[in-house]
């Protein structure tokens, strides 16, 4: 899609307009299909399956970025501050491996996807990458016989894997325009429906917010760190950037490139130039001289790849908190899962 077309629509699912109502038909053929997929589940035509841990997905209603990504790191680290051995599962997008793959730290991006690498790298637990989320849960538990809960890195509407806990992720756009894909924003209408099959346990559903808005939830605070950071692991703290004697030039494809520019200004970096890019950008295509006599600054999801040509570049990380009140909803809603004695290999059980 061309980027001034894509501008277009990103601004029209937040504001509406003319262009928001010629994508209405579109939307309602989008509607029936998700209607129908959901329909088929609950009637028992296709079928959802367990797997013998609990399975935390956390996912977008909202179309683009949202903070998914740091949100899968924030519960994983309270799993493993209570105790657990989580893995994380991915449907490693921007990547181009089917079959469930583990990733490790040396993956190249462009195989496994640049936030399952990024997850990896910063969590140090297991994931495993694959288009079937159910055989990449089947896999990491295989190969990490050990773990005791499955984050699903995206996967809300992947009806295929039974899920015991959602975990919905807002930013400010609430719901924007409130109209589906492509009018809108949304992959599918707010509240959800649930969709639940044959003997599957109610499940619970928490609202995660990374911007304040007017949706219930539980608001998470969001800061970029106060130091970068360069492929070599040399650190620098961003106030040295602010006098530098190069001009600073920042990068982003990310979902919405406009809001690392703007966090950045914030720290009082100003920035001669930005490159907003799509979402997934590899880089590959760059010449090697495009940012000769500039400090490049990047997100670390850009890093995993933009490394790979410029290791000077400085990377600045996300720092986001979940709330205190939201880790204890958590935690009660795990607290609460009844699990049945029914075994399962590597000694697991299922509920």
């Amino acid at each position: 899609m061309l980027p001034a077309v894509q501008a277009a629509i990103t601004r029209a699912w937040v504001s509406g307009g003319w262009v928001s109502g010629a994508l209405v038909p579109f939307s309602l053929i989008y509607g029936v299909l998700t209607g129908l997929q959901r329909f088929a589940y609950r009637a028992g035509l296709l079928q959802s399956s367990a797997l013998p841990v609990p399975v935390i997905v956390v996912g977008n209603v909202i179309a683009g970025g949202a903070g998914k990504t740091p949100s899968v790191l924030g519960v994983v680290a309270h799993l493993l501050a209570q105790g657990h051995q989580p893995g994380i599962i991915s449907r490693g997008y921007g990547g181009s491996l089917q079959e469930p793959t583990p990733v490790t730290p040396n993956s190249p991006a462009k195989l496994v996807g640049d936030e399952p690498l990024l997850m990896h790298r910063k969590s140090g637990v297991p994931v495993v990458v694959g288009r079937d989320r159910v055989e990449a849960g089947r896999r990491l538990l295989d190969l990490y016989p050990d773990t005791t809960h499955l984050v699903c890195d995206d996967g809300l509407q992947h009806y295929r894997l039974r899920r015991d806990i959602e975990i919905c992720v807002f930013d400010a756009r609430g719901l924007g325009n409130g109209g589906l894909l492509p009018a809108g924003p949304l992959r599918q209408a707010w509240p959800r429906a649930l969709v639940a099959t044959a003997g599957q346990t109610e499940r619970r559903t928490l609202t995660l917010h990374t911007g304040a808005n007017t949706l219930p939830g539980f608001l998470a605070q969001r800061s970029l760190a106060t130091t970068a950071i360069n492929a070599t692991g040399q650190t620098m703290p961003l106030t040295s950037l602010q006098h530098s004697q190069l001009p600073l030039h920042a990068v982003a494809g990310i979902a919405q490139p406009e809001n690392f520019f703007s966090m950045l200004r914030a720290q009082g970096l100003t920035l001669a130039s930005t490159d907003a890019l799509p979402d997934h950008y590899d880089f590959h295509s760059d010449s090697r001289n495009k940012y000769e006599g500039k400090v490049l600054i990047c997100t670390e999801k850009d890093a995993t790849k933009l490394w790979q040509h410029w290791p000077d570049a400085w990377s600045v990380p996300l720092i986001q908190t979940l709330p205190p009140d939201f880790l204890a909803a958590l935690d009660t809603a795990l607290q609460d899962m009844t699990h049945a004695s029914v075994s399962f290999p590597h000694g697991h059980t299922t509920h």
